[in-house]
C-alpha cells in the first residue's frame, strides 16, 4: 500500500529532509511504502535515541540523509553520516543510535 497523500492526483517531486521534522527525546517515523514485499520508512532520532537490538525477515537499506548514526550489525558497530548508506541482511540482529541527531530512509524487501 502507497500513502495516498504522497501521490494524490499527480506525481509530484519530495524533499526528503522536510517530510518529517525532530521532536525532542523522541523517534518519529512516516512510512511511504507498506507492501508485503517491502516497505519504505522516513524516520528522525534525536540524539541520543535509538532502536533497540532487533531481528526482521527483510533485507534493509538504511540511507542517512541528516546527521550521524551507530548502526549495529550481528555486534559490530558501524558509523555513518549524511550522505552514506549500509545493507542489513535479513534475519541479523541490528541496532540504531543516534550520535548525534540524524535522518534516514529505510527500504526493506522481504526475502523470497
Amino acid at each position: 500500500m502507497i500513502n495516498k497523500d504522497l501521490i494524490k492526483e499527480e506525481v509530484k517531486i519530495h524533499n526528503l529532509e522536510k517530510m518529517l521534522d525532530y521532536q525532542e527525546g523522541s523517534v518519529v517515523s512516516r512510512t511511504l511504502i507498506n507492501k508485503e514485499e517491502g516497505k519504505v520508512t522516513l524516520f528522525s532520532f534525536d540524539k541520543g535515541e535509538g532502536l533497540s537490538e532487533h531481528t526482521t525477515p527483510f533485507d534493509a537499506l538504511v540511507y542517512i540523509f541528516d546527521g550521524k548514526a551507530k548502526i549495529t550489525i550481528s555486534k559490530k558497530d558501524y558509523i555513518l553520516e549524511k550522505g552514506q548508506m549500509i545493507l542489513m541482511p535479513a534475519n541479523e540482529p541490528h541496532a540504531l543510535k543516534a550520535l548525534e541527531k540524524y535522518k534516514m530512509m529505510l527500504i526493506m524487501i522481504k526475502t523470497i
